[in-house]
């Protein structure tokens, strides 16, 4: 039998009533060191996430519940999602790239380098329906042996990316972070939510048709990892105490209380109304939920 404990919802605001879902939240997976980065595969009804101290990717299958290795060694990899095509995308913080995963197993590079210098570990990882891809690099990676290698930083800062769908092309898109980290798109795509851990907030910013940033107000302040949005484009952000929810005018309207301090999320399933979390304990919790997930650019 599946472990579980008891789930716990904190309303804080009268719009947060309707939330709720499972009673209990299931321990799907436990014994790693420090998870992160889940993502879902509906095509294939699975989930994969990253044991970053262990070097792995796992896999856990939702038709048969059985779990197992995706890939190791992996690069230390953190943050993942999934292109238009169905394609895994990481962020493999030790190897310090982000690649594609091919349909066929192989795996492509898509960054390394910024101006020729390497990139420091990237993080997180979102992708727009223009098919540019969107990454964090902070140097969580290598400030020492235990998420990558310690080395030195070649850019000097900590910086978000952005790369071209069309020519490939890394360029910087918010330069002002001390360590950027979870990034998520709102539904219409419009807007960029993107946390600065060591500072304790998490940001929002007007995206143009064209891609360029604008604004970059602070929009919630906390302790925030992994963030993803809901159907109703509440914010839904991984931190001390578990998952916080905050309505889009920047009130924290609820949270889902947790033992461990959660990493990040996603969300997965036929309705996409089960949530998939991952914490610092090396755990994977999944509860089923009254609200679903956003499709980025559904309304586009």
């Amino acid at each position: 039998m599946t472990e579980r404990f008891k789930a716990h919802f904190e309303s804080l605001d009268d719009r947060f009533a309707s939330y709720g879902g499972d009673e209990y939240v299931e321990i799907l997976h436990s014994g790693s060191r420090k998870t992160e980065g889940p993502v879902y595969f509906p095509a294939g009804r699975y989930l994969v996430w990253s044991d970053i101290p262990n070097d792995r990717l796992l896999r856990w299958d939702e038709t048969t519940g059985n779990i197992g290795v995706f890939r190791e060694p992996s690069g230390n990899a953190n943050g993942n999602t999934i292109d238009r095509q169905g394609r895994l995308l990481t962020c493999e913080q030790g190897a310090r790239r982000v690649t594609r995963t091919e349909h066929d197993g192989s795996v492509t590079v898509l960054a390394d380098r910024y101006d020729g210098k390497r990139l420091n570990s990237p993080n997180d990882i979102v992708v727009r329906s223009d098919g540019s891809i969107w990454f964090t690099d902070p140097r969580y990676g290598i400030t020492g042996y235990y998420e990558g290698t310690e080395a030195e930083s070649e850019i000097g800062a900590d910086h978000v990316y952005r790369i071209d769908p069309a020519t490939g092309q890394v360029e910087i898109v918010a330069d002002d972070f001390v360590r950027p980290n979870g990034l998520a798109f709102s539904a219409d795509e419009s807007q960029l939510y993107i946390v600065d851990t060591r500072r304790r907030h998490m940001r929002v910013f007007e995206v143009s048709d064209d891609g360029e940033l604008s604004g970059g107000d602070v929009f919630a302040e906390a302790w925030f990892d992994g963030i993803r949005l809901d159907h109703l484009g509440r914010i839904w952000a991984a931190a001390l105490d578990g998952l916080h929810c905050y309505d889009p005018d920047g009130t924290l309207i609820g949270k889902l209380r947790l033992p461990e301090a959660a990493s990040n999320l996603t969300f997965g399933a036929a309705k996409r109304n089960n949530l998939f979390i991952t914490n610092s304990a090396g755990d994977l919790y999944s509860i089923r939920v009254t609200f679903a997930g956003a499709r980025p650019g559904a309304t586009r």
